[in-house]
């Protein structure tokens, strides 16, 4: 059977409909939540879809990746705190639009503009997976998947500390836990310690909890406070007229290239693209003292660039099997249960599942739309829930997750033991992307490094490492040393890691300048930008301008 015919039949079971729709309102969900991650809520959702048929499981997965995306903008525009990571940017103009009255314009364009970004990634990846993965599996052999795999990690650590040390630290923890178990080519059992459940190797399921979950939950619970600021509530019309549509076309076009190309790096997320996206348009806008201010262009640029992202991310995992981001690095530890293997060879021996994950993602994007554009009033109840009710359900569905992955005891255990390292890892400012990806790619890392330290003392150096072998290592190796290089000229108070240095310090002046102005105006509709201690000064000036009469 054609495999594109294959892949859309078998989207016509009624139960992948259903499941996409348990994975729409999950994402939803878990994107209005502040604190509480996609990569989270893919990876307890995982420990439930084990026992399903990998398009079954795939359909709910991959709605929720892409829900996420569209539910997390909810509490970035009303209470001015991001959903997840990938919604940093739209905090910059979306929460200004929501004081000024305009919050519901603010969610219909960043709804319209995220299914934008999502379609056009897709069809990015419809476009250049197949040619990637055709690349791949004609010219990586062992040398260039251990350099692939090399400069994956590279990438990841070289972007997500402000300390390269911690970075670097990061990954080889992950890496030496990649080392855990039994060993394939001689059947040696290492750091087991005896422990029977160890000799498979860590259960990289409760490890993606422990680190994303529950050392988020144990995190909120130490350090949670109640918050005096409520979200806005007064949403205005919701439509675009036709100029204001007009008036975004050069953002989203600037912007959605930008996410389109960020997206293709690994572990370069939907954060990093939105603040280059945002910066980006603003260079290009005819109105760029509006940014930052509440310009519907800026909300345009940052959600097209975030939402861009996942096409990408999708394609370098596919095709290569190098996870895009932490969701994919769940999504590949999935598959791989399900035995399916990303990379070049998924191409060749399931075409038809590639053509059912392209169409999940566009049915998955449509709906979302669809739900967003509806007038979400219940989200904004959504985020006045209780904390501790919403904690204790994250605690038991983290359980009851873990649990189902391998019907044990000792994968609870080790999502514990991981909760707690993942909040070590966060007073310390340790990164746990990095271990994530040591501990999914390190024993691939070694399988190709030993057949390529096989092969080298029978042929000649160059006829076993290519040179697209030493360009990978190569700019591995640069992704490590520029960021080191350009700390070094830092004083350590100004030290940032490369997500939190892509807008310049004057453009972030700029904006805390126009928030400053937003705080002191009474005639909006609050007069408090989001933080966990009020500034008196603040108080005291808006205090002093209600009392003054109007002239």
């Amino acid at each position: 059977m054609n495999p594109l015919i294959e892949g859309l039949s078998s989207l016509m079971d009624i139960s992948v409909l259903l499941y996409m729709c348990v994975g729409l309102l999950l994402g939803f969900l878990v994107g209005a939540f502040p604190g509480i991650t996609a990569t989270m809520a893919v990876a307890l959702a995982a420990g439930f879809t084990m026992t399903l048929d990998p398009v079954q499981g795939l359909a709910v997965l991959l709605t929720i990746y892409v829900a996420a995306n569209f539910g997390d903008r909810v509490p970035a525009i009303l209470v001015n705190t991001p959903g997840t990571p990938a919604s940093v940017a739209t905090t910059l103009d979306g929460y200004p639009m929501a004081k000024q009255g305009r919050a519901g314009l603010a969610l219909t364009i960043s709804a319209i503009v995220s299914a934008v970004g999502i379609l056009a990634s897709v069809i990015l990846f419809a476009a250049l997976a197949v040619p990637i993965a055709t690349l791949a599996r004609n010219h990586f052999r062992s040398p260039e998947l251990f350099a692939l795999v090399v400069f994956g990690i590279a990438i990841m650590i070289g972007i997500s500390s402000k300390s390269m040390m911690k970075g670097i630290l990061a990954g080889l923890i992950g890496l030496m836990l990649g080392t855990v178990g039994t060993y394939a080519a001689t059947a040696d059992q290492r750091f087991t310690f005896g422990v029977l459940e160890l000799s498979e190797g860590l259960n990289f399921i409760a490890v993606i909890i422990g680190l994303f979950g529950i050392a988020e939950l144990l995190d909120q619970l130490l350090t949670h406070h109640a918050s005096k600021v409520r979200p806005i509530s007064s949403l205005g019309r919701w439509f675009p007229n036709g100029r204001e549509l007009r008036q975004t076309g050069r953002a989203v076009a600037v912007s959605g290239a930008v996410g389109l190309g960020v997206g293709l790096v690994p572990a370069a997320g939907g954060d990093i693209a939105g603040l280059i996206g945002w910066e980006r348009a603003r260079a290009v806008s005819r109105h760029p003292e509006m940014f930052g201010k509440g310009s519907i262009e800026g909300v345009a640029a940052s959600d097209t660039a975030s939402s861009a992202t996942l096409g990408g991310s999708l394609t370098t995992t596919m095709a290569l099997g190098i996870p895009g981001d932490s969701v994919m690095a769940v999504m590949i530890g999935s598959m791989i249960i399900w035995g399916i293997t990303p990379g070049p060879t998924l191409f060749a021996e399931r075409p038809e599942l590639v053509v059912s994950i392209a169409t999940i993602m566009i049915v998955a994007t449509v709906l979302s739309l669809a739900l967003s554009l509806v007038r979400m009033r219940g989200m904004v109840k959504l985020l006045d829930i209780p904390r501790p009710y919403l904690w204790s359900g994250i605690l038991v569905f983290c359980i009851i997750g873990t649990y189902a992955t391998s019907n044990s005891l000792s994968a609870v255990i080790q999502m514990l033991v991981f909760g707690v390292v993942g909040l070590a890892f966060k007073r310390l400012e340790i990164p746990a992307g990095p271990v994530v990806l040591g501990l999914l790619l390190g024993p691939l890392a070694e399988q190709n490094l030993a057949r390529t330290l096989a092969i080298l003392p029978t042929e000649p150096f160059f006829s076993v490492v290519s040179p697209i072998a030493l360009v990978l290592i190569a700019l591995a190796i640069a992704s490590i040393i520029v960021p080191v290089v350009r700390n070094a000229r830092r004083s350590p108070e100004q030290r940032r890691s490369f997500a939190e240095s892509v807008l310049s310090e004057d453009t972030v002046a700029e904006i805390e300048e126009a928030h400053d102005e937003l705080r002191a105006r009474p005639d909006l509709l609050t007069s408090t930008i989001r933080n966990d201690e009020a500034d008196p000064a603040h108080e005291r000036t808006a205090r002093k301008n209600r009392k003054e009469p109007r002239s």
